[in-house]
C-alpha cells in the first residue's frame, strides 16, 4: 500500500477517508473530494496530459478532472518509485449509452472538447504523444498480424475454443481490415493529419461511458485523459460510436444521433467522413482481443477471452447491416 502520509505531505492535504474504487482511490480530504491514481507511464507523458487538461480549461472547456499540484508545483507525487496523481473527484453519474438524451449531450461535449483542444503547445519538458500519420502503417501491421496469429494456432496441438473460433472467423475480420486500409488509403487522411498538426489539436482517445460523467446540472464532465494525444478527431468519434453501437445492436439511429449532435457544434467535412468510415470498418476490437490472448498482455481466465470472442462473432450480421446502411446514408464508397 502506498504511504498515505507521503501523499498528504507532498500535496499538502489531510486525508479524512480513503477507499479503493475501480483501480483508483476515492479520497475525502480537507480540500474536498479527490481522486488518487497511480499511473503506469512516466512524468514526461504525464506533463503532456496535464498540459492538455489545462489548455482545455484555458479555452473555456472547464468540465475536466483538474489535477492538484504538489508543493513544488508539479501535478504528481513520487512515492518510492511510483508516480501518483491527485485530481478533482467529479460527482455525477456515468453516461448511459442506451439513453438518447445522454448521447446527444455527450456528443456535443466531444465536439466542444475538440474545438477547445486547438492550439495546444505541450509543456517544454513533456513528451509529445501523437498518432498523426500512423494509421495506414498500424492497420497494415495489424492485418498482417492476423496471419501470424493464425500460424501460431495451426502449430498448436491442443486447440482451445478460442483457437477454433479464431480459425473460423479470421477471414471475416481480416476482410474488414483490408477494406478499412483501402478506404483510408484512398481518403485524404494525410492532408487531414497535416491540418490537425497545424491546428495543434488533440483527442481524448478513450471517450467512453465511465469517462463521461453527467452531474446534477446535466453538464457533461470528461475525466481520465491518460490516453489523450495528437490525433484526428474522426478517430475519437469512431471510437465513441463503436463503444455505443455494440451496446445497441449496431442500430444506425444511434450513429445518426451522435453525428447529428456532434455536427451541430463542429461539423465534419466530407473528407473526414471517409476516415471515419475507415475506422468504423477496421476490426480493432477483434485485433485487440486476439493480440491480448496470443501475446498474453492480460491475465484473464480463458473463458473470459472466449466469451468476448463469441460476443464479437454474434454481432457479425448486425454489424454488416450497419456498415451497409452507413455507406448509403453517408454516401461512402469503397
Amino acid at each position: 500500500m502506498m504511504r498515505e502520509f507521503e501523499i498528504e505531505r507532498q500535496f499538502n492535504i489531510k486525508i479524512e477517508k480513503l477507499k479503493p474504487y475501480r483501480g483508483v482511490y476515492y479520497l475525502k480530504t480537507n480540500k474536498g473530494e479527490k481522486c488518487l491514481k497511480k499511473i503506469d507511464y512516466g512524468v514526461q507523458k504525464l506533463l503532456f496530459v496535464y498540459g492538455a487538461k489545462e489548455h482545455l480549461m484555458q479555452n473555456g472547456f472547464n468540465y475536466v478532472d483538474k489535477y492538484s499540484l504538489n508543493l513544488e508545483g508539479n501535478p504528481y507525487a513520487l512515492v518510492n518509485e511510483d508516480i501518483y496523481t491527485l485530481s478533482e473527484w467529479i460527482q455525477g453519474r456515468e453516461c448511459n449509452f442506451k439513453d438518447k438524451e445522454d448521447l446527444i449531450i455527450a456528443s456535443r461535449a466531444l465536439a466542444y472538447l475538440h474545438i477547445s483542444s486547438k492550439g495546444y503547445e505541450p509543456p517544454e519538458n513533456s513528451k509529445l504523444k501523437t498518432d498523426l500519420g500512423r494509421w495506414p502503417h498500424l492497420m497494415k501491421k495489424r492485418v498482417r498480424s492476423f496471419d501470424k496469429m493464425r500460424d501460431m494456432v495451426r502449430k498448436r496441438n491442443n486447440k482451445t475454443d478460442f483457437d477454433l473460433n479464431y480459425i473460423k472467423n479470421i477471414e471475416f475480420f481480416k476482410d474488414f481490415g483490408k477494406r478499412a486500409m483501402n478506404v483510408l488509403n484512398k481518403s485524404k487522411y494525410l492532408e487531414i493529419c497535416g491540418k490537425a498538426e497545424e491546428e495543434k489539436s488533440f483527442c481524448h482517445h478513450d471517450y467512453t461511458y465511465h469517462n463521461i460523467i453527467i452531474d446534477k446540472k446535466n453538464d457533461v464532465n470528461v475525466i481520465d485523459f491518460d490516453y489523450c494525444k495528437r490525433e484526428i478527431r474522426s478517430y475519437d468519434l469512431s471510437n465513441f460510436m463503436i463503444k455505443v453501437l455494440k451496446r445497441v445492436d449496431w442500430n444506425i439511429d444511434y450513429a445518426e444521433i451522435i453525428l447529428n449532435s456532434y455536427n451541430g457544434i463542429y461539423p465534419l467535412d466530407e473528407d473526414e467522413y471517409e476516415t471515419l468510415f475507415a475506422f468504423l470498418l477496421f476490426p480493432q476490437r477483434f485485433w485487440r482481443l486476439c493480440n491480448r490472448y496470443y501475446y498474453n498482455e492480460v491475465t484473464w481466465p480463458s473463458n473470459t477471452f472466449n466469451n468476448k470472442m463469441e460476443e464479437l462473432i454474434s454481432e457479425q450480421e448486425k454489424y454488416v447491416n450497419f456498415i451497409n446502411e452507413f455507406k448509403k446514408l453517408y454516401s461512402q464508397k469503397e
